[in-house]
């Protein structure tokens, strides 16, 4: 009889590959994520029926029933080491499958990341409002909110409450209080976090991801009412982000909508990772920054969104950039390969301008706000 499937020995032999996921799905042998690249275990295939009982050891008891409801479950789970994890378990074709990402232990810093200065600049003059993270599955988000909390973390006295979907890293109190809560272990779902949230005293309020109208507008309310809230978005870039919002509302309140944003917005950041070239860093993010000045307020009150990548274009000079000025950067930096740079270019003839030392012409952004008022 085969032995059955030990489930902290494979979490626990993701450190020693290097992997960032562990992927269980029947009839497979369980496979790990190296880079960018899968790589199945010298192991037998596991069944649905081996996922399932290897995975009942972590599956939170009360939350079990989520899964038998949905065929979807996400939790977190810790290792004796400190090391943790975000478990997602779904069913397909009637069997439990799991993808698993390992979390670092620490959060990573601004330096670690790679990621540029303005993002030290934005939080050191952020004090209310809403920052928002965006990009797609996988870019990074949830690591860069975690680093500009752990920022203030360091350097303020503050109250930190947030509301996640699992917790993946752990805010241990520096100079400020941290509370964590977790959906379906401490509060049933975001509506019943968020209704009560202001009510906690906090200074930041900390959102695992924007989701609806509701999460949207608590965190709007939230930012005008004097506390600092950083959410993310899954949205490719900065100008999708303004999309993504609008949508969660119906027509009527776009222009409310917009008037808040406009009021309480510090700054989108989007971002994209790419491979390294260098063997240490085997992924590095390319970013492109939105910070709401006073010509932004205007773009996003009049809706003159198909602006914005003109704005950030206009706007280097305050930190903004866009994906162009980011991946010319990163080659620059000799962090990415040019031909990766070039492949994960949103326009490949801008970049290629920038390696020329060829700046685009943009319109100044005042003069085409003015003309539409």
């Amino acid at each position: 009889m085969p032995e059955p499937v030990n489930i902290h020995m494979l979490l626990g032999a993701m450190k020693k590959y290097g992997a960032s996921d562990l992927h269980l799905k029947p009839g497979l042998p369980p496979y790990y994520r190296v880079g960018r690249q899968l790589r199945s275990l010298h192991a037998a295939p596991i069944s649905g029926e081996e996922i399932e009982q290897a995975m009942s050891k972590i599956i939170p008891p009360t939350r079990r029933h989520v899964y038998d409801e949905t065929g979807d479950l996400d939790f977190s789970a810790e290792l004796a080491d400190g090391d943790r994890f975000r478990v997602n378990v779904f069913r397909a074709g009637y069997k439990m499958n799991a993808a698993i990402r390992r979390v670092n232990s620490e959060v990573p810093t601004y330096e670690q990341l790679h990621l540029p200065p303005i993002y030290d600049e934005v939080i050191e003059k952020a004090h209310e409002g809403i920052v928002i993270v965006c990009g797609v599955t996988g870019s990074g988000k949830s690591t860069t909110l975690a680093a500009m909390v752990q920022h203030i973390n360091r350097t303020r006295r503050e109250n930190i409450v947030t509301i996640e979907d699992p917790i993946e890293y752990l805010f241990r109190p520096d100079k400020c209080i941290v509370s964590q809560r977790e959906i379906g272990i401490d509060i049933p779902s975001y509506d019943e976090g968020l209704k009560f949230v202001v009510r906690q005293d906090p200074d930041v309020i900390f959102i695992g991801e924007m989701r609806d109208k509701f999460t949207m507008t608590a965190a709007l309310q939230a930012a005008e009412t004097g506390h600092l809230v950083f959410g993310s978005l899954h949205t490719a870039d900065t100008m999708q982000a303004f999309t993504r919002i609008l949508e969660f509302f119906p027509h009527t309140e776009h222009d409310f909508i917009r008037s808040s944003l406009a009021n309480s917005l510090q700054a989108i950041c989007a971002q994209r990772l790419l491979p390294g070239c260098q063997e240490a860093i085997p992924l590095v993010p390319a970013t492109e920054v939105l910070i709401n000045n006073s010509t932004c307020r205007e773009v996003i009150r009049k809706g003159l969104d198909r602006d914005i990548p003109a704005l950030i274009d206009a706007s280097t000079k305050e930190g903004m950039h866009s994906f162009t000025i980011s991946l010319a950067r990163l080659v620059e930096q000799e962090l990415v390969r040019r031909d990766e740079a070039m492949k994960y270019a949103p326009n490949a003839d801008a970049l290629a301008s920038q390696f020329r030392g060829i700046k685009a012409q943009t319109q100044t952004m005042v003069q085409r706000v003015r003309s539409n008022g």
